[in-house]
C-alpha cells in the first residue's frame, strides 16, 4: 500500500474502531425551562466598623463562618479554624463542597480580611516581594485570577449544596472624580478597585450597612452637625454616598438584619406578568387617553419583565389616585 499523503491517517478498515458520533446538543427548545427560580441567594453586605455585619451573618438559615475568628467571638455561631493561608480559604469552601452537611449558608467574614491572604499567595507563586512588585497595577490584575476561582468555587456550592452567600467587607471614605462637576468622597468597599468591581458585579445584592443620620443646623452658631436616630439601616440603592444594588425591587432603606431583608425580598417579588398586565390594562381604561396611552406603550416596552411590569402598575395606580 502506498504510503498516504501529507500526513494523513490512512483509512480505516471496516472491522476496525468507528469514532463516536457527537453527543447531542443540549441547546433544544425542549429542553426550555419556563417561569420563575428560587436560587440560594449571593448577598455583599459591607458597612462602617461595628455596624453588625456579623450578626447579619449569623441570622441567616443555619450559618458556618469561614475569616477570622476574632471576628465572631462574641456570637454563638460555627466557624472554620481561622485561615492561615489563600489555599485554605479554597479547601474550606471545596469541604462544604464535597462533604456532607447541614449548612444552608456560608458567611466570609470579612472580604477585606482574607484579601492579604491572596496577595501572599500569588506573590509567593510568582516569586514577587509583594503586591506591587509586579509594576503598576499588574499585581492586582494578577489577582483577579484569584478572585475569578474564589467566585467560581462559590458558585459551585451554591449549585450542589443550594447554600446561600453571604459576603461581609468593611468600608473605607474614598474620593471620587466626578467627570460631571466637583469632586467628592463616597463609601466605597474596603477591597482594591479592581476586585471590588468584580465581587460587586458578581453579587445579586450589594448591601450598605450604616447608622441613620440626618444633618441638624444650630439656630443660633448656624453650625452644622450630624445626629444618629440610633437605627442601623441597610441601603439598597446607589447613591453619590455609596455603591448598593438589589434585583427584588426592594426598598431604598431597610433595618439591618436578615429577617427584614428577606421579608423585603418577598413583600417586593413581583406577581405574575400576565397578571399584572392585565390589571394594568384594566385600569388604563379608567385613565386619560393621554395616560391610557402611555400605560400601554409602556407594558409593550416591558416586554413580560415582571419587575419592570410591577414599577408600571405602581405607577398606574398613582394615576387613578389622581383620577379619584
Amino acid at each position: 500500500m502506498s504510503p498516504q499523503r501529507n500526513g494523513s491517517p490512512p483509512p480505516r478498515t471496516p472491522g476496525g474502531p468507528q469514532p463516536k458520533p457527537p453527543s447531542p446538543s443540549r441547546m433544544t427548545l425542549d429542553a426550555l425551562v419556563r417561569g420563575k427560580r428560587t436560587a440560594p441567594l449571593r448577598v455583599v453586605l459591607y458597612g462602617v466598623e461595628g455596624i453588625g455585619k456579623s450578626t447579619f451573618g449569623a441570622n441567616a438559615p443555619a450559618p458556618i463562618f469561614l475569616g477570622a475568628e476574632d471576628g465572631t467571638d462574641h456570637l454563638d455561631v460555627t466557624r472554620f479554624p481561622s485561615p492561615e493561608s489563600w489555599q485554605e480559604v479554597l479547601d474550606a469552601v471545596r469541604v462544604l463542597t464535597t462533604q456532607q452537611h447541614d449548612y444552608r449558608t456560608l458567611v466570609v467574614d470579612t472580604l477585606d480580611w482574607a484579601e492579604p491572604l491572596l496577595w501572599a499567595h500569588i506573590c509567593k507563586r510568582d516569586e514577587q516581594a509583594n503586591i506591587e512588585s509586579y509594576g503598576y497595577g499588574k499585581g492586582y490584575s494578577a489577582a483577579l485570577d484569584e478572585w475569578r476561582v474564589f467566585l467560581a468555587a462559590l458558585d459551585k456550592l451554591r449549585r450542589q449544596k443550594g447554600m446561600h452567600i453571604v459576603l461581609l467587607a468593611h468600608c473605607w471614605i474614598k474620593p471620587f472624580k466626578n467627570p460631571e462637576g466637583e469632586d467628592f468622597d463616597r463609601y466605597e468597599l474596603k477591597l482594591n478597585a479592581k476586585a471590588s468591581g468584580l465581587v460587586k458585579e458578581w453579587a445579586e445584592h450589594v448591601l450598605f450597612a450604616n447608622h441613620e443620620t440626618y444633618a441638624s443646623k444650630d439656630a443660633r452658631t448656624k453650625r452644622v452637625r450630624g445626629v444618629s436616630t440610633g437605627a442601623r439601616l441597610i441601603y439598597t440603592t446607589r447613591t453619590a454616598a455609596y455603591d448598593a444594588k438589589n434585583r427584588g425591587d426592594l426598598p431604598e432603606s431597610i433595618p439591618l438584619s436578615w429577617t427584614d431583608f428577606t421579608a423585603a425580598l418577598e413583600a417586593h417579588q413581583p406577581a405574575d406578568p400576565q397578571a399584572l398586565e392585565a390589571a394594568i390594562r384594566e385600569k388604563a381604561e379608567q385613565l386619560s387617553e393621554e395616560h391610557k396611552r402611555s400605560a400601554l406603550a409602556a407594558i409593550e416596552r416591558a416586554g413580560g419583565d415582571a419587575v419592570k411590569l410591577a414599577k408600571l402598575n405602581d405607577w398606574t395606580n398613582a394615576r387613578l389616585g389622581e383620577v379619584a
